[in-house]
């Protein structure tokens, strides 16, 4: 073997149906070699990782889970890129790495003839054999490979059996190494493939030069089958009219023919599938009742599938609180030991209070949300893995789509509850663009736990407690409820909306197959929950830390020595920011101090406390106007004794508190979810929208709260 051989890379692209342990057979194959991105212009998740095994190195690539290569969004148009070797800024794809449940394989083959059309040196993984076993079905690998002409390895990703073996088998895919032309071997019909043949002329003839560029004969093949036009209207572009008609007319004589397009295809590859699995296959006259097939009796029924979902969600969502406490306290508190070692090493100045109030407390408001994401994505890791968060989506499927959306939705929405952020990052699990997109853009709304602080400091301040029914209720639960309440409502409505107008589109069919039950791999469940903490703390932690320093030095400057704290509050950019925009506010019930805090909780909305107990010196009794102080007396009665500049005049009373609550209940200040937004979107024009109608809505909302609020203390007064 030749030096250069040796040490060439060969990209391997994995491709298979969702739900047949691809994921897991990545993991399994290139381990801790792996790093996840974004293709460049568009949304879906790049995850490549590298092996290496009999003196060559391996690139594999882990596309999507796709059920077909018909392309119906971007995201799936860019593994047909990618395999037809088309991106520019990929190296061309040497083979495909197919993974096929043993247990689906007749509906798995499917997608494998399509992938054999392309002439890529192919190797098919048949995993599940285990599961295959219990429901009593055989399978003739041997003879299976014979009959496709293609390596075949079995293997059980789960438990990383057989990955020697497939190793082995790609090593022989590479020694052979030739090309077959793409679309020569296919199951459709000969009427069919002359069409294809007439097209491909049409579109390399002179007279097209000014309409469409020469097309692989897959791709011309695709264009047929594509009566959606999604294709046509990505390949042919200005020349689409010029092509549209005769796209038409072709598929009409199919049609005459008795190969109407595009039954033809689907009728073809399973005919073909069929045909050569007879006598590969073997299974029982009777399927017998396994276990899968008992719990999902329960979990899939219309109540007690829904009681267990509840109860499931209930663990899940209390684990984010509870669990991911103890370890943002330890952080909050490995901050504030930072700090004041700092300020006990370092002089008093800029430096001091950069390093303190900008840099550890940005560094700080990253890594708090650290512990949540880990607990939630190790929790969602399991759930996928184990085969649960199917049957989770499938039940919700009904409720979500009498909103526009599917039952693909409903996990990241729930995840939203505790932080936006990993809710956000938790939709790349929707395939279709507009759902995905209208999540995103809703998921800020649900109430996050960054809230409560505000809610505890302002409901304990000055909202009165009062019981009804006996002591069952209380006014202040109330009221956080109603809070909780409202976002949900604003959500809803919000998605409505979007779906209806600039996110118009016909919610598609929820197909999804419901895998069978299996314990989890502890491994794939680690790598999943630090793969996407460190993608958090990598992507929207620079931000936040950055816009932290921002607001730390907006705070500080310009810099008197000799000012009070109350004068250099009122003259630093902040202060001064906050001046200029009380004519703004003052339609809410706030004056320019509550403006500052507004302002300076950009980077996150629980800023927001800290800076109110800066304003106003609330921190002097209280230590640092922390959170955990928002019950103590001294922050109840310096906010009800708070007046305004220009009289003695109470800033805080109930509506203006409600008009606060409501303003953060609907508002976007939170970088890290914009960042995750932007990373996610790969464009600024999605985060911009978002905070923009997020603003607007929180801004309106807190003033008719207000108004009202005032209109009825009047009315009361009266």
């Amino acid at each position: 073997m030749s030096a250069t051989t040796e040490t060439r890379t060969f990209t391997v692209a994995l491709i298979g149906n969702p739900n047949t342990g691809k994921s897991t057979l990545f993991t399994g194959l290139v381990g801790v070699r792996q790093h996840v991105g974004n293709y460049p212009g568009v949304t879906v998740e790049k995850k490549t990782g590298r092996m290496q095994f009999g003196g060559r190195q391996f690139e594999l690539i882990d596309l999507p889970g796709l059920y077909s290569l018909a392309p119906r969004s971007r995201d799936e148009m860019v593994a047909v890129d990618l395999l037809l070797g088309r991106r520019r800024d990929e190296p061309p794809v040497d083979a495909v790495l197919c993974i096929v449940d043993a247990g689906n394989l007749q509906r798995n083959l499917y997608l494998v003839s399509q992938v054999l059309e392309l002439g890529l040196p192919t190797v098919l993984a048949v995993n599940m054999l285990d599961v295959a076993e219990d429901h009593g079905i055989g399978i003739d690998l041997k003879k299976l490979e014979q009959r496709l002409g293609i390596p075949v390895a079995p293997v059980q990703a789960n438990r990383r059996i057989g990955l020697g073996r497939l190793r082995a088998a790609l090593a022989k895919a590479m020694d052979k190494g030739e090309r077959k032309g793409a679309g020569e071997k296919t199951p459709l019909p000969k009427p069919f493939a002359a069409e294809v043949a007439l097209l491909e002329a049409e579109l390399a003839a002179p007279a097209a030069a000014d309409y469409a560029r020469p097309l692989p004969r897959w791709l011309v093949q695709r264009l047929l089958l594509d009566v959606n036009g999604y294709l046509q209207r990505t390949l042919l572009q200005e020349g689409e009219e010029y092509w549209a008609p005769r796209l038409e007319a072709a598929r009409a004589r199919l049609t005459a023919a008795g190969c109407p397009v595009p039954e033809t295809e689907t009728f073809a590859r399973y005919d073909w599938a069929h045909n050569l699995l007879e006598g590969v296959l073997t299974e029982p006259g009777r399927y017998k009742v396994t276990v899968t097939d008992r719990i999902d009796r329960v979990l899939t029924h219309s109540v007690w599938g829904m009681l267990v979902f509840a109860v499931v969600m209930l663990v899940v969502f209390q684990s984010v609180f509870v669990g991911a406490r103890p370890a943002m306290l330890g952080i909050q508190a490995a901050m504030a030991w930072a700090g004041n070692w700092l300020e006990l090493q370092m002089a008093e100045g800029a430096l001091r209070s950069l390093l303190v109030g900008g840099v550890l407390g940005g560094v700080g408001a990253v890594l708090a949300f650290l512990p949540q994401i880990l607990v939630l994505f190790a929790f969602l890791a399991v759930l996928e893995d184990c085969g649960y968060m199917a049957r989770s989506a499938y039940l919700m499927d009904r409720i979500m789509v009498r909103v526009g959306l599917s039952g693909k939705s409903f996990i990241p929405l729930l995840s939203s509850f505790a932080c936006a952020v990993p809710g956000i990052m938790a939709t790349r699990v929707i395939e279709n663009e507009r759902d995905r997109l209208t999540t995103i853009l809703v998921a800020p709304l649900l109430t996050c736990s960054a809230r409560l602080p505000i809610y505890a400091l302002l409901i304990a301040a000055l909202i009165p407690s009062q019981s009804y029914l006996g002591g069952l209720l209380n006014l202040q639960g109330l009221t956080l409820a109603a809070l909780y309440l409202l976002g949900i409502v604003a959500a809803v409505v919000c998605a409505t909306v979007f779906k209806r107008t600039i996110l118009r589109g016909q919610t598609p069919p929820f197909v999804m197959e419901l895998p069978s039950y299996k314990w989890p791999s502890p491994r794939t469940v680690l790598f999943r929950m630090a793969e996407r903490g460190w993608v958090f703390v990598r992507c929207a932690g620079t931000l936040i830390l950055a816009v932290s320093i921002l607001v730390w030095a907006a705070l500080y400057y310009p810099h008197d020595p000799q000012a009070t704290h109350q004068q250099q509050q009122r003259d630093s950019f902040l202060g001064q920011a906050g001046r200029v925009i009380e004519p703004a506010v003052r339609p809410l019930g706030w004056d320019w101090r509550i403006g500052c805090a507004v302002l300076a909780s950009l980077p996150a909305r629980e800023i927001v406390v800290a800076t109110l107990g800066v304003m106003y010196h609330l921190d002097d009794e209280t230590g640092a106007g922390s959170p955990a102080a928002s019950a103590d007396v001294p922050w109840r009665e310096k906010l009800r004794g708070i007046t305004w500049d220009d009289s003695h005049r109470p800033v805080f009373n109930i509506p203006v508190a409600l008009s606060i609550m409501v303003f953060f209940a609907l508002c976007a200040q939170c970088a890290a979810t914009l960042a995750v937004i932007r990373r996610e979107t790969n464009s600024w024009r999605w985060p911009a929208f978002t905070f923009g109608y997020m603003t607007i809505l929180a801004y309106f909302g807190a003033m008719a709260t207000y108004q009202v609020g005032m209109w009825i203390s009047s009315w009361g007064a009266a």
